[in-house]
């Protein structure tokens, strides 16, 4: 077959004299009917596409090598496929991305001692229906193709005499384990969390919802990394709307690189410039299937264990998915102490400075009297102590964070005693702002979600107590409330249900309703079908009295 290749007729210039009638004599004794299927199809001219696949098994082989010059981790393997060896084939994949054992035994040992006729026109599809013990295989006629699927842990087989190529999955399964998120410990409810791989993840919520409406799209964003992007969503709850405007934004992503999920979020949400969060973020697989459920989107991006969802509204902050494990009651109540530890991380610093410094009459008098004898003779004004410790807790939480994980907490703890109590002993700050200072930093614990937004926003109360007391306070306040109110994310109000207000969505703002309570979606989001499940569905012990006579 080498010899035919070698024989292939070249092609003819696009302009040419107008032959005499000996020439064109000549010409018409010379040519003879090729009846051969094989030589038919070496005289077909080369594409003139550079992104097709040529004949010469050679020319793909030396353009491969020029695509990935000096990457040593990109593997050839020639062969002859066949028993009596009748065709020249190679293999390229990424070592350390393929199963070579896999590869070995599904695909190179099936191809070498294949003992069939191989003089057909269609060898690949021969190959691929007959000999590849391979279950996902796809064929291609680009180029382009053919070098995402190397560089994304593809095996691809070319074969001579033929335009086409067979891209066979055979990954190497290695990846961490699926386990128990570190960012959302849970007392009761499932233990699973999303992992680096995009497919692991794709099947973790495949496995919450066995349900074909479960769509999923990919896209690949980032000119240099070609990082996979895989848009969920639930078809007949989710709103089209919703999920074009999703892909849209994602489409119109031009950049270098996506590395995270962090990278998407900046790109698509709606108030780059706001403190407030406008796109989710999650570890929890079931976290992500019920917000599905509710007529949200869910974006997957490969390498980062962190999903996002959106639409995003302000008291999604406050929730936890084990309010809906627990009973009603007590999941109420955690949800209240949520929303009081967010007050306390927001707004007790700039409260304390307001009134011990220009409202002083709101404390009664033995308080008062204690808090002036603890601030006597220290050197700063309490607007001063505020910001220098507030800046002191976040030095010690970043740096606990930032630490090895044996080390970061006792370097916190201990930096807390250690330089608070040495604080006070020496006069610089009073022991009531150590006191405001822990409480703040206990309460902003409670929502994980809302940590940097309380972080800036407990910085700005304490600024403008300083300047104008409760007033400036108040004036913050209803600027950022202003601000929080006039914001939209993918469509929908963000602080929905509160304003503006939806009755029927307010059972899951400050309560918890029971789950036979809950019997719409929320209308905020904006969903194909709000009905969630049939009512009248309150449980209630049997009636014995209809068993007696």
């Amino acid at each position: 077959m080498r010899k035919i290749m070698d024989r292939v007729r070249k092609p003819q210039p696009l302009i040419k004299s107008a032959p005499n009638a000996s020439s064109q004599q000549e010409s018409n004794q010379n040519t003879k009917p090729i009846d051969n299927p094989i030589e038919k199809l070496h005289a077909v001219e080369e594409p003139q596409d550079s992104n097709s696949i040529s004949l010469s098994i050679t020319k793909n082989l030396q353009r491969l090598h020029q695509t990935f010059e000096e990457s040593v981790d990109v593997t050839t393997r020639e062969f002859e496929v066949g028993i009596e060896a009748t065709i020249h084939a190679f293999i390229i994949f990424i070592n350390g991305l393929v199963d070579l054992g896999a590869v070995n035994l599904n695909l190179i040992n099936p191809l070498m001692n294949l003992d069939r006729n191989l003089e057909d026109m269609d060898t690949m599809a021969l190959i691929k229906e007959r000999a590849l013990s391979v279950a996902n295989v796809k064929a291609t006629h680009s180029f382009d193709d053919v070098v995402d699927a190397v560089l994304s842990g593809d095996t691809v087989l070319f074969m001579d005499n033929s335009r086409t190529a067979l891209i066979a999955s055979l990954r190497k399964s290695e990846k961490r384990t699926v386990d128990e998120p570190k960012t959302e410990s849970v007392v009761r409810g499932p233990r699973e969390g999303f992992v680096e791989s995009l497919e692991t993840n794709i099947a973790l919520l495949r496995k919450k919802m066995k349900n074909p409406a479960l769509k999923f799209f990919t896209i690949k964003i980032g000119r240099e990394t070609q990082t996979e992007v895989c848009v969920a969503y639930i078809k007949g709850i989710a709103k089209d709307k919703v999920v074009e405007e999703v892909k849209q934004r994602l489409q119109r992503i031009d950049t270098d690189a996506i590395l995270e999920s962090g990278y998407i979020e900046s790109f698509i949400e709606d108030a780059p410039l706001s403190l407030f969060p406008t796109v989710g973020n999650t570890e929890k697989p079931d976290i992500v299937s019920a917000k599905l459920l509710e007529g949200r989107v869910a974006i997957l991006v490969d390498g980062t264990p962190f999903v996002l969802t959106v639409p995003y509204l302000f008291v999604e902050g406050f929730q936890n998915s084990e309010d809906y494990y627990s009973r009603p009651y007590y999941a109420t109540f955690i949800r209240w102490l949520r929303w009081l530890g967010f007050f306390f991380a927001t707004f007790a610093p700039g409260l304390y400075v307001a009134i011990t410094t220009y409202h002083q009459e709101f404390l009664p008098p033995a308080l008062l009297a204690s808090i002036a004898a603890a601030q006597e003779g220290t050197p700063f004004p309490t607007m001063v102590e505020a910001l220098l410790m507030q800046t002191l807790f976040e030095i010690l939480r970043e740096a606990g964070v930032r630490l090895p994980r044996p080390v970061g907490p006792a370097v916190s703890i201990v930096g807390a005693l250690v330089i608070g109590d040495a604080a006070i002993s020496a006069g610089l700050v009073g022991a009531p702002m150590v006191v405001i200072t822990a409480l703040t930093a206990i309460s902003s614990f409670v929502t994980p979600s809302f940590t940097d937004v309380g972080t800036l926003s407990r910085f700005l109360f304490i600024l403008a107590a300083g300047v104008s007391g409760l007033y400036g306070v108040m004036l913050a306040f209803v600027g950022l409330l202003t601000h929080q109110v006039s914001l939209r994310s993918l469509g929908a109000p963000y602080m929905s249900p509160l304003a503006p207000s939806t009755i029927s969505d307010l059972k899951d703002v400050l309560i918890r309703a029971p789950q036979w309570f809950t019997l719409t979606r929320p209308r905020a989001i904006g969903v194909n079908n709000p009905n969630r499940q049939k009512p009248n569905q309150m449980p209630s012990p049997p009636d014995n009295q209809k068993g007696k006579k």
